[in-house]
């Protein structure tokens, strides 16, 4: 058999067992997070796969299950996943969208009544990348509508016109908050390379089904904040925290981040169909990637958590091992380096041998140095979503065709 055959099965082998862990986590939250009681999706089940009552409901879960249920209707064609996409849209729209001030409310109570009102830009972002992807599977024009005023709310509170970028959060009225954080693991700064990269990421979404001038600037000018201001030159790590003039306001090197904005850069790029840009962003995502490879990776192909000073956070979350899938991906593809490649089949199969639930499905929050899963932690809940690994194999399968 030659080697071209050789490589072509493995490929097939690994397409079909992805589809198949594919369908599992779909699986999971179709029959595990329908809140039948009070509508949309529960807000909590627990390590142990409990229903957690009273839990709140985030703007980010939902508007993320509805990405994710639209996104694999639009590769399968299942219409199941239909389904729970129309459910996701419908219940963000009915409980999420602010009727006074507009925008989405940050999170509500199990009884879908509001809990907490701010405007974190954050979740915006998200609104946007479900809204785009539910209109690309149902041509729904309203849904393309909330995701463009997404769009223009952010860019008329949060675009910062004096140094660039987007403030990180507001009050119910978009008028300025003093505790911007996103989580309380957060710094209190104005800036933050996550809720960039997140809005990096819906507007390249929307710009596919919308491709507006504004919007095109936009993405461009935000590429450039991340090759100017977020990306260490020096390191070739994403900076967390800044003040409003850039500032650096974090040591903190988040492996996960670097790995999945490596190809969110990419695929940026490659929307704005800028040459130039193009070879700039594949030159620093390669950059990124091999960085966590040097410094963030075992040599299973597990991505550590984080590092601060000198100190390695060796647990392995979730969500670094899907976006590490993408990332090596992206630079096998950019490079030709089949080194790449084999070093996501070995990521793959650490997610297949630790972090697969096979008792109570979906994904462990994260494993230890070990692969001890850790208990303290939501199997499903406001962080804890279908989003990274059902993207991450989406996006594999698609990139091995």
């Amino acid at each position: 058999m030659s080697q071209g055959t050789t490589e072509q099965d493995n490929f097939i082998n690994l397409k079909k067992e992805m589809k198949a862990e594919l369908q599992r986590i779909l699986s999971y939250w179709i029959d595990q997070t329908q809140d039948k009681e009070h509508g949309g999706f529960v807000g909590t089940r627990d390590h142990y796969n409990q229903l957690v009552p009273g839990a709140e409901k985030g703007a980010v879960l939902n508007a993320r299950i509805l990405w994710t249920f639209s996104a694999a209707y639009n590769f399968t064609q299942n219409p199941g996943y239909l389904k729970l996409a129309n459910r996701a849209y419908h219940y963000m729209v009915d409980r999420f969208i602010d009727p006074i001030n507009s925008g989405l409310y940050w999170s509500l109570n199990e009884d879908g009544k509001v809990a907490n009102s701010r405007k974190q830009i954050y979740a915006q972002g998200f609104g946007i990348y479900g809204f785009s992807e539910y209109y690309k599977a149902t041509q729904n024009k309203e849904a393309l509508q909330h995701a463009i005023y997404l769009f223009k709310l952010i860019e008329k509170h949060s675009c910062d016109r004096n140094y660039g970028g987007y403030i990180e959060s507001l009050s119910e009225d978009w008028s300025p908050l003093e505790d911007m954080r996103l989580s309380p693991k957060d710094a209190n700064e104005p800036k933050s390379m996550n809720t960039h990269l997140h809005i990096l990421e819906p507007y390249t979404n929307l710009y596919r089904v919308w491709p507006d001038e504004q919007l095109k600037k936009k993405m461009g000018d935000l590429t450039r904040v991340f090759l100017d201001h977020i990306i260490n030159k020096k390191t070739s790590h994403f900076q967390l925290f800044f003040d409003y003039d850039w500032t650096v306001r974090s040591g903190i090197v988040s492996f996960g981040h670097d790995i999945e904005g490596a190809w969110l850069l990419a695929e940026a790029a490659y929307e704005l169909d800028d040459d130039k840009l193009i070879d700039e962003v594949e030159d620093i995502s390669l950059k990124m990637v091999d960085a966590v490879l040097a410094e963030g990776m075992a040599n299973d192909g597990s991505v550590y958590y984080e590092q601060e000073n000198k100190h390695l956070d060796t647990d392995k979350h979730w969500w670094p091992q899907a976006e590490a899938m993408v990332g090596l991906i992206y630079a096998w593809k950019i490079s030709g380096d089949k080194n790449y490649l084999e070093t996501m089949n070995k990521t793959w199969h650490f997610i297949q041998t630790y972090l697969i639930d096979n008792k109570n499905g979906e994904w462990f929050w994260s494993v230890d140095n070990n692969g001890i899963p850790t208990t303290n932690n939501d199997k499903a809940g406001f962080w804890k979503c279908p989003y990274h690994n059902s993207r991450a194999l989406i996006e594999v399968i698609k990139n091995l065709n």
